[in-house]
């Protein structure tokens, strides 16, 4: 598969890791002796990808059962829910498709509380119009039953923080997203605990980065020292690999992709089958704690 490519230096990170054998941990930082509370278990699924080929919809639905079985409290989804719609060679009836599989899908865990951010992948920008309700990201809102293309929301003492990164052609934040978080951020008291999941990644310790990372890190990273006062920690996607930052007290993780190598037996960089790399397909459990740490697992998925 082509995936656009841009490769954006970031120095100054920390504590790399690539998963090695099944259920390793993309990373966390425990205190030793310290006895902590949790406050909500969280599954974060991204990049499904979902399409008719590769038995994709089947297999995703057998995934979910294996999160299901986590006992968790909501699921955190990070974009590129369908295969592609921004291609300038697909058509309605395709998007359609795509989207129509993942509504089925969706009613097999209905039950679950889940909140969605926009992939790069998941707007038809080839409509024939920009009126045309199918048109860009207003339409995958929708499709995704969130409140807007950015939101924040609160849960068990956590503050949650979805963002669009899909702007000016590349993982960014809008000047309108740009002074609505750091409002949101200022509006937060000292201590708190965030959680922000974007679709790109923020920061990431990967030099391989097929599909680029935020292209305005720098900008992000100095928002999150002025606000170092607060318990931030960050998940992300896109570029289906596994790794872990830490960077000036925050912590970024990228959580590979449910999809895999795009639900395709892989190619010859395939570490195994459905590989992407050296990064097997699946999902990440999160364990957020009421002292405002987190655990994030990787979990791999073969089926």
């Amino acid at each position: 598969m082509q995936r656009r490519t841009l490769i954006k230096s970031i120095g100054l990170l920390a504590a790399a890791g690539t998963i090695t054998r099944p259920a390793q941990a993309a990373g966390s930082i425990i205190h030793p002796g310290k006895r902590r509370k949790k406050s909500l278990r969280i599954a974060h699924i991204t990049d499904v990808h979902i399409r008719p080929e590769y038995n994709a919809p089947e297999r995703f639905l057998k995934c979910m059962e294996q999160v299901k079985g986590h006992d968790i409290d909501l699921i955190l989804n990070g974009g590129d829910s369908i295969y592609a719609a921004d291609y300038g060679n697909i058509t309605r009836d395709r998007v359609n498709t795509q989207w129509n599989i993942w509504q089925q899908a969706r009613q097999e865990f209905k039950e679950y509380e889940m909140h969605s951010c926009l992939g790069n992948h998941d707007m038809w920008w080839a409509a024939p119009a920009k009126s045309d309700p199918m048109y860009g990201k207003d339409y995958v809102v929708k499709q995704l039953g969130i409140p807007g293309r950015y939101y924040s929301f609160n849960k068990n003492g956590w503050h949650f923080v979805i963002l669009d990164s899909n702007n000016q052609n590349a993982g960014s934040l809008d000047n309108e997203q740009r002074t609505w978080l750091e409002n949101d951020l200022s509006g937060l008291p000292a201590g708190q605990p965030v959680l922000l999941m974007s679709h790109y990644p923020i920061l990431a310790v990967c030099t391989r980065i097929d599909g680029g990372s935020h292209t305005d890190s720098k900008y992000i990273a100095d928002l999150f020292y002025k606000h170092k006062d607060k318990k931030i920690g960050c998940i992300s996607g896109h570029i289906h690999l596994l790794d872990h930052a830490w960077y000036n007290g925050v912590q970024y993780f990228c959580n590979g992709a449910m999809s895999g190598f795009w639900w395709e037996p892989g190619d010859k960089n395939s570490a195994g089958p459905s590989w992407y790399y050296q990064t097997p397909p699946g999902y990440a459990i999160i364990n957020l704690y009421e002292d405002g740490t987190m655990d994030n697992e990787y979990f791999p998925w073969l089926g």
